[in-house]
């Protein structure tokens, strides 16, 4: 995408569960919301989790790949990186409030935003005011880069629910279970134990943002007990899963 004076582009795209768009990058930083289902979005070894309600900040140049989870009604903004600046320079997960999806949605309706057009740059402002104010939630994976490890992270990613012990995992993964618990803290800095812990969480906050019951979350990732599911989720996040339910954010 090439730079030609104007602040913000858009882009409303709808994929199929599975879709996935292959490593690439982009001059613009972009914004990548999705209106329903999950995007998880890889860059830089790291995996995040966008559910509804949530969007993921690319800055400028950043190599990514995307794989759809669900329908995905992806709304995107390219932000030009003149504009770009206040804005985090790493990946993340944020918050999309009313005020930002709403503007979002107006933004796609105009396509694009033009700096000769007086509103258009005061609208581009506000969107970057909401963007650099928007809450950043703590939803990546860092992903292991020797390939025992990495098969083992996927299993855990496709099967949540698997209450399998790790030693069952290991194995199928092609490595000992006291290999995999060296590996995981060296090139991801959480032990195995913590990281397939932190899996099963994003992956509850997907379920809830979707309009998942606390309990159906819990089932989802691996809990028979809804109130130690609460607990689990509370210590990795600080929060109850009542945080992430739709209404919390208004859909």
């Amino acid at each position: 995408m090439s730079g030609d004076g104007f602040l913000v582009r858009s882009l409303a795209s709808t994929y199929p569960d599975g879709m996935v768009i292959a490593d690439h990058d982009h001059p613009w930083g972009q914004l990548v919301y999705g209106r329903t289902g999950v995007m998880r979005v890889t860059t830089q070894g790291r995996a995040w989790l966008a559910p509804a309600t949530r969007a993921v900040w690319l800055p400028p140049r950043r190599p990514h790949s995307i794989r759809m989870a669900g329908a995905v009604a992806m709304r995107t903004l390219y932000i030009a990186p003149q504009i770009a600046g206040p804005l985090p320079a790493e990946a993340c997960v944020l918050e999309v409030g009313p005020l930002l999806r709403e503007l979002v949605l107006h933004i796609l309706s105009l396509g694009m935003l033009d700096p000769a057009v007086a509103p258009h740059g005061r609208l581009a402002g506000v969107l970057i005011d909401l963007i650099a104010a928007a809450p950043r939630e703590d939803l990546a994976l860092p992903l292991p880069l020797d390939p025992r490890a990495l098969a083992l992270a996927e299993q855990v990613q496709a099967a949540p629910d698997d209450r399998g012990d790790l030693t069952h995992l290991a194995r199928a993964a092609g490595a000992s279970l006291r290999t995999l618990q060296r590996i995981f803290p060296r090139e991801t800095g959480l032990s195995l134990e913590a990281w397939r812990q932190k899996a099963r969480m994003i992956h509850a906050v997907a379920a809830l943002c979707a309009g998942s019951s606390v309990t159906g979350a819990a089932l989802d990732c691996g809990y028979d007990s809804p109130s130690a599911f609460i607990t689990a989720f509370r210590r990795q996040f600080g929060v109850t899963p009542g945080r992430y339910r739709p209404s919390h954010v208004g859909q």
